[in-house]
């Protein structure tokens, strides 16, 4: 059975009689081509000369196939996998649909007739060609074509060879130089796998009877369970060994870093062991640094917010607070500020614990307490080296808060973080551990309060109807942020998102400027003047809006807006938000009386 072949076409004389390019932009991507060996439709692409969408859309019109957005497109991953892997990346292809009359073939490159037959060969129904977007293709065979298979089938090797050999650390120890060694190939693809899923940690847990190693995407845990939990301490020492940790310490936490290449990306890792009741747990934070630090602008932070932020963190002096809590992007929209920052005529030093990225031209600081390299010691030691910009990782205590405060009134500019749950409460939390009110009412300018939310996957969005508690949380925020007539959305769950209906998150902020009111309120520490103060500031809008305001444009799912204003529910005096959790709290109650 043969396939049915797309007509044969010359794509760099067609795209000149469309006039989509000139003959020298033809002729620039020939020379081009030669030197890279890509292909003419990729090497246009890349050079500019010629739009990736309306590319695909001529050629699809042209050979008479159709053109699929996989974005859109419900795949069948068993379909995919009748395809080998190797086949599939070698010739950029994937199955899409079976019927009556064959296989639905995708293909990056639909002018390639080798492939074509060579997949055809592989198969035994005829093959129908359409065209796909190469770069959403890769994406669906990273998805499709995971390492759960491989990472269970080293696991049982690795099983194999300890009971065989009843390989201590030593052992281990000795693998430390073999690429061969079943653990070291175990680890390879759990990297693998973490980095094609977009995963943020790999945690690595031994239990009774079991070995969990669980993939953090977006915020949330997917786990993979093997039943060789004797491997546990196997891939444990070898993970101490690769950040230079002691492997014989196994009764208090240690916590290292490494780096390693997977999949082609630098990957930074930071790792933290704790003894449990079963053993080690392990949890790994994976840090990419193939594209460099993420600049401010695409943090997601709102056009006029950012425009305000970029003025405060340029002036002279003053202390700017990001805050939020562990894993909502603080460092992320911290190192963006610092890339803008760094130039040639300002001196820069950061004190942090630890150094996430480097950057070049600025002198960062990793702390070491057990030599004494605690951060008030470093803070007093940054400040006799003149700098004009100065990082501080976080405000833990008095003595900190008050090195910071001092400095930003001496001609610094300070940048650093709170753990806190919103802008306003950063501000009386300076106070509460001890700083001066005088000190924060002179020096703090402006807190930025910031959160991750899920974006809903766009391959499986639907129309929604809110429930009653999320009627409620639309009816008081819809004072600011109107929600009439608007269609809200959710997504039900495909292979595209793991079947959790979200794909990838976003950034909601909330910026406090400090303003004279303000500052007077924490001069004289009332917290309730402050709070009315910062609430009719008419600039400042809470992250509980900010998420609606995504919601109403069908980004994320009011779910995500509950979730957000569950984190800040007393984030004011006065604040709506208030109101919603009295009804929530009253319709709960309710409930339970009825059981």
């Amino acid at each position: 059975m043969s396939p049915t072949a797309p007509k044969k076409i010359r794509l760099g004389d067609l795209l000149v009689s469309q006039q989509m390019i000139s003959q020298a932009q033809l002729e620039h991507a020939l020379q081009e081509q030669k030197l890279t060996g890509r292909k003419l439709g990729h090497t246009l692409i890349e050079l500019g000369f010629v739009d990736e969408t309306e590319l695909l859309t001529l050629l699809s019109d042209q050979l008479e196939i159709p053109f699929i957005d996989l974005k859109q497109f419900r795949f069948d991953p068993e379909l995919v996998r009748r395809l080998p892997e190797m086949t599939a990346r070698r010739y950029r292809v994937m199955l899409l649909r079976e019927d009556a009359d064959g296989l639905l073939l995708g293909m990056a490159d639909p002018t390639d007739i080798f492939g074509l037959d060579d997949i055809q060969a592989q198969v035994d129904k005829p093959l129908k060609p359409a065209v796909l977007r190469e770069a959403d293709l890769l994406d669906v065979l990273d998805l499709v074509y995971t390492r759960a298979s491989e990472i269970a089938s080293l696991a049982g090797e690795l099983d194999d060879e300890l009971q065989e050999s009843a390989m201590d650390l030593a052992d281990v120890a000795d693998a430390v130089g073999d690429s061969d060694a079943p653990v070291v190939k175990l680890l390879q693809k759990i990297f693998e796998e973490a980095i094609n899923a977009r995963a943020s940690d790999v945690h690595i847990e031994p239990d009774e009877t079991v070995l969990r190693i669980r993939n953090r995407i977006d915020g949330v845990l997917l786990e993979q369970v093997m039943n060789e939990k004797r491997i546990a301490s196997a891939l444990v020492v070898r993970l101490k060994l690769m950040s230079g940790l002691d492997i014989s310490e196994k009764r208090i936490p240690q916590d290292g870093r490494f780096n390693l290449k997977v999949s082609g990306r630098n990957i930074d890792v930071r790792l933290s062991t704790m003894p449990v009741q079963f053993g080690e747990s392990v949890v790994m934070r994976l840090l990419d640094h193939t594209d460099g630090v993420l600049p401010l602008d695409k943090v997601g932070m709102p056009p006029e917010m950012m425009a305000r932020f970029r003025h405060i963190i340029t002036r002279p002096h003053g202390l700017v607070l990001v805050t939020g809590p562990t894993g909502s992007g603080k460092t992320t929209t911290l190192y963006g500020a610092l890339s803008e920052l760094n130039q040639p005529e300002s001196k820069i030093i950061t004190v942090e614990d630890p150094v996430e990225y480097r950057l070049p031209r600025i002198n960062q600081v990793q702390l070491h307490e057990r030599i004494g390299l605690t951060f008030n010691s470093v803070l007093r030691a940054a400040l006799r080296q003149d700098p004009d910009i100065l990082l501080v990782g976080e405000i833990r205590d008095a003595e900190s808060a008050e090195i910071a405060l001092r400095a930003s009134m001496t001609g610094h500019m300070v940048l650093s973080t709170l753990h806190t749950n919103d802008a306003i409460t950063s501000a009386m939390r300076l106070i509460d551990i001890g700083a001066d009110g005088y000190l924060v009412a002179t020096a703090l300018k402006a807190i930025v309060a910031q959160r991750l939310v899920r974006k809903i996957c766009s391959s499986c969005t639907q129309d929604y109807q809110p429930d009653a508690n999320e009627r409620q949380l639309i009816a008081s925020l819809s004072a600011r942020c109107d929600a009439t007539g608007v269609q809200f959305k959710v997504g039900t769950g495909c292979p595209h998102c793991h079947n959790t209906g979200y794909r990838g998150r976003i950034g909601v902020f909330e910026m406090l400027e400090i303003n004279s009111a303000m500052a007077e309120a924490l001069r004289i520490n009332d917290i309730s003047a402050f709070g009315r103060a910062a609430s009719n500031s008419a600039r400042f809008a809470p992250l509980s809006e900010a998420a609606f305001g995504y919601a109403i444009k069908g980004v994320t799912t009011l779910e995500e807006v509950m979730r957000i204003s569950a984190q800040v529910d007393d984030e004011a005096p006065g604040s709506a938000l208030a109101g919603v959790a009295a009804g929530a709290a009253d319709a709960s109650e309710q409930d339970h009386a009825g059981i």
